[in-house]
């Protein structure tokens, strides 16, 4: 065997990996998006994906010491000036460092084309999480089917009474929605939307409790969601805001509305609690 060409021929089927598993870990859809709505490509889930990329990744590592191994003679001709004396600092390196450093310097403050690598993959993430949807709060996936059906105001007689109907088998409420549905080969976003039916209704003007703290995906939901999620009278949160200087549409989301003012979401977040709750 020739322990320089599997070397070399490793590097290159793991740097081919890694390059495909850095594809899909960036457009996979947002982790609490990803688990709920039950991810997969080409049958890896998102943990899986990115387990193959850490161990691709630390193979590329060990098969390129072992090519700096081999090849140490070349690369230190790279080094040398036209008087084959060694000069780490040459020409070449300068530009390699200048290189590497403006990738790093730009993505740190944000500086195009840097940040428009970024800006795209959040937005192809923002994508996938308006067509799987989000969870209702972050892992809902991992709360027992009692606990989600307390947190959520569904009444858990009737959403037992919704799966089973569905074919939907469930052993106890105390299964997770994950367990419940991988014991059904169903996400965990398919047995809520099965008992989500089982929620209260609210009658117009019933006051609505609304959270604390922003919920998973606030940030892309609009203003007309947001209203309707929570029994909200639109024209007098528009007011309110408006009040406060941030001007509003129903189609806007409250990334949209916070970009517009120079804001950031959470911002937007305690103004719109602010006007709620009286604040």
């Amino acid at each position: 065997m020739n322990m320089r060409k599997i070397t070399s021929l490793t590097m290159l089927i793991s740097f081919v990996l890694e390059v495909v598993t850095s594809v899909v870990l960036y457009i996979v859809p947002h982790g609490r998006v990803a688990y709920w709505a039950d991810w997969h490509l080409f049958g890896l889930s998102k943990t899986e994906w990115a387990n193959q990329h850490i161990n691709l990744g630390v193979l590329f590592i060990l098969a390129g010491l072992l090519h700096i191994f081999y090849n140490w003679k070349q690369i230190v001709a790279y080094l040398k000036n036209r008087k084959k004396e060694v000069k780490v600092i040459t020409v070449s390196f300068n530009v390699a460092l200048l290189f590497s450093l403006v990738v790093a310097v730009g993505t740190y403050y944000e500086i195009p084309p840097m940040s428009t690598v970024i800006t795209l993959s959040n937005s192809i993430k923002d994508k996938a999480s308006k067509v799987y949807g989000e969870p209702p709060y972050g892992h809902a996936e991992l709360s027992s089917l009692k606990l989600f059906a307390k947190k959520e105001g569904l009444d858990l007689g009737q959403c037992l009474d919704l799966l089973k109907q569905a074919g939907v088998v469930v052993q106890d409420s105390s299964m997770t929605l994950l367990e419940i549905g991988s014991a059904n080969n169903l996400p965990p976003q398919k047995i809520y939307s099965l008992i989500e039916a089982a929620k209260a209704d609210v009658t117009p003007g019933e006051a609505v409790v609304f959270p604390d703290s922003p919920m998973p995906g606030f940030g892309n939901k609009s203003m007309a969601e947001i209203c309707a999620e929570f029994n909200l009278h639109f024209p007098m949160i528009k007011q309110g805001l408006a009040e406060k200087g941030v001007q509003i549409t129903p189609e806007q989301t409250i990334k949209e509305i916070a970009a517009a003012h120079d804001m950031e979401g959470m911002d937007i977040f305690d103004l719109l609690h602010a006007v709620i709750t009286g604040e």
